[in-house]
């Protein structure tokens, strides 16, 4: 889904560069310790382990369905405590910017949601999730009527190829490649280095465009997955004549009920409505509230306080994709009236401590590492149970045929880790008292609290932990350079959609190697590609199989990323705040049905 890296979120990210935590000593587990907890638990994460279905012209068809009660009028404050990762459709692949994505831009899909967080697939532009054919190979969008960008622009089938397009140039460096490496291979940037920006397109063999109403995607092999793929805020549509190309994350074209009227980066957005967007076209999204004003200054700490207090002009606000501060989560939760104020969910998200492979090479020091690890502490310092949840492995439980039993490193019977272990493994591995290590943390509270367990942790077994800050911002982009200065760094990851190879795939594919790629350890096993490519040629249940060994062979023979906590979300908003639900499709606030009880 995404990066918490969405990345949906990167996964699902989700990815994350999501909510930043800071680190806090209380001992309850981030709730009242005698009594029952509400925090959501792997039951909760099955039921969100649903398979996604395809809708047909009826279910595209706009307007969506009314919220009950809404009521137009009114700005929502959105409280963020940086800015936006990015706003280019396809550098989108992290939470913050997806959930942006859903109120300006729109792609040829979309992901629709009940009010269970069962999902279905529509057409967003296009007039249903998309025709198969010759065994799913291809695949043919249609165009609705009356969709325009925000000066008035028709949207036709040239924009959606161009959207494509340039998302094999080098302009693009930091999103989804799901679709451009299923059309061309691995290496798609070959097949158009220049993008379309030189007059040239990809073959009509690949991806044509009979008509201005017409798309048809041509694949080597089926590809089933294609419409929640298009569904993705990478694919969304760039018109043409609106590419700035390196300067679209700036100021992008709006396509969706909202558009960009001021933008002080760093600081501050205010959105207002489209005037060209069209409710008969969109079966997802209102258009309520007059616009959102965000700010992008407030951290976690303050979003939480301001929100509880439920004052003034936090009663129009909203937490965007930052969580309740752990260090506040006792008194929001054991407060009543701001409990009511919260949505909460299991996120597909997976917190691992990623290890560079070009650096750290020996396994059994990989492996000391990940068993000295106080998985439990992690958690702790993210909200305790309504924060995370010890993980066993690097599949999330809102996947289907999750393991709950699988465990290779012992964490559910040691979840603060087995030091002594760790001592051993390092001993046969000759490793010397004082080996220096670089770990590399993103300058947020969360970051900061990570960074601190893990260098208290593995001094306690010898080694000398350099830490080195990042910025939020760039975070991602740094570790996900080939030659990164760095030993360790901690990612987040969710899958894209129900399947596991979006997580895989993404994050485990050797073949996916290179800058500014998901595949953040740089594990390039012969074994674990064979099984991938196995498994993407397989029908749903044998693929499951596959995608279990591969994912064995990842943590117990591999070891690129150890494990360390599931990730749940608890969000705090404002009592004028109407429509508060949690999406499964993002794992946050559900920004599509929100409106103000008293504009």
């Amino acid at each position: 889904m995404k990066p918490i890296r969405t990345r949906t979120t990167r996964a699902i990210a989700v990815a994350i560069v999501a909510g930043t935590l800071v680190l806090t000593g209380c001992s309850d587990n981030g709730g009242d310790s005698k009594g029952k907890s509400d925090a959501k638990n792997q039951k909760d994460a099955a039921e969100q382990q649903a398979p996604v279905a395809y809708g047909d012209a009826a279910a595209s068809n706009g307007p969506a369905e009314d919220v009950a009660g809404a009521k137009p009028g009114g700005f929502i404050n959105v409280y963020m405590q940086s800015d936006l990762t990015h706003m280019d459709p396809g550098q989108i692949y992290v939470s913050d910017a997806g959930q942006f994505a859903n109120l300006i831009h729109r792609g040829l899909t979309n992901f629709q949601e009940d009010e269970k967080g069962n999902l279905t697939v529509v057409g967003d532009i296009a007039t249903d999730s998309g025709q198969s054919s010759d065994g799913g190979k291809t695949w043919t969008y249609k165009l609705k009527d009356g969709v325009k960008d925000d000066q008035g622009n028709v949207i036709t089938s040239k924009d959606v190829r161009h959207s494509i397009e340039r998302l094999y140039s080098k302009v693009i460096f930091d999103g989804p490649t799901f679709v451009q490496s299923w059309l061309s291979g691995n290496d798609y940037r070959k097949a158009l280095p220049d993008g379309p920006y030189k007059g040239k397109h990809l073959p009509d063999s690949v991806l044509e465009t009979p008509d201005d109403k017409t798309v048809v995607f041509h694949f080597s092999q089926p590809r089933p997955d294609l419409p929640q793929a298009l569904a993705m805020a990478g694919y969304a549509v760039v018109p043409e004549k609106r590419d700035t190309k390196e300067k679209y994350d700036d100021a992008p074209a709006a396509l969706g009920p909202y558009k960009i009227a001021e933008y002080k980066p760093g600081k501050s957005m205010k959105l207002v409505k489209n005037d060209q967007w069209d409710p008969k076209t969109d079966s997802v999204r209102h258009q309520y509230v007059d616009g959102y004003n965000f700010s992008s200054t407030i951290d976690q700490a303050s979003q939480t306080k301001r929100l509880a207090a439920d004052q003034g002009e936090a009663k129009n606000a909203i937490q965007f994709t930052d969580s309740v501060d752990p260090a506040q989560m006792s008194s929001v939760v054991g407060d009543a009236n701001a409990k009511k104020r919260t949505i909460q969910g299991y996120q597909p998200y997976v917190w691992q401590l990623t290890f560079n492979l070009d650096r750290m090479k020996d396994k059994k020091v990989r492996d000391a590492i990940t068993y000295a690890i106080p998985n439990q502490s992690m958690v702790q310092a993210d909200g305790g149970r309504y924060g995370g949840e010890v993980a066993g492995g690097l599949l999330a439980p809102t996947l289907p045929n999750f393991d709950p039993e699988y465990d290779p490193f012992g964490k559910l019977k040691k979840p603060n880790g087995d030091p002594e272990k760790a001592k051993k493994l390092l001993e046969e591995a000759g490793v010397k008292e004082g080996t220096k290590l670089t770990y590399a943390y993103s300058n947020t509270p969360r970051g900061q609290a990570q960074m601190v367990i893990i260098k208290d942790a593995l001094a306690k077994i010898g080694f000398d932990i350099q830490a080195k800050e990042i910025d939020r911002a760039s975070f991602y982009e740094q570790v996900g350079k080939l030659k990164n200065p760095y030993d360790l760094y901690m990612t987040g990851w969710g899958q894209d959609w129900p399947n596991a190879s979006t997580v895989i795939t993404p994050v485990y594919d050797g073949e996916l190697v290179a800058d500014g790629a998901s595949n953040y350890s740089h594990i390039d096993d012969p074994e674990v590609n064979a099984l991938i490519k196995k498994a993407l040629t397989q029908e749903p249940t044998e693929a499951a199989k596959t995608w279990e060994q591969a994912h064995h062979r990842i943590v117990e023979e591999i070891n690129p990323a150890a494990p360390v906590y599931y990730s749940k979300q608890i969000q705090l908003y404002g009592s004028n705040i109407g429509g508060a639900t949690y999406s499964t499709e993002s794992s946050y606030i559900n920004i599509n049905d929100l409106y103000l009880k008293q504009p």
